[in-house]
């Protein structure tokens, strides 16, 4: 009985969620600013590669230079 009532629950919360035009632009929000996060991360790892091969080569010739 008590996942009868657990279940109307979540589906009326649903019902409600859907049609509450609210939160879709929270929803959009939320996956653009992901979107972002996603960009952000991908593009501080591939700098992040380089920059660590730039530093190489200048510890290297700093190296050999002494």
């Amino acid at each position: 009985m008590k996942n009868i009532s657990r279940m109307v629950r979540t589906k009326d919360l649903v019902q409600s969620l859907l049609a509450d035009r609210k939160g879709v632009t929270a929803i959009e929000y939320g996956l653009i600013a992901g979107i972002i996060a996603v960009g952000i991360v991908t593009v501080l790892g591939a700098v992040s590669n380089n920059l660590i091969g730039l530093f190489q080569t200048i510890a290297g010739a700093l190296t050999s230079a002494a």
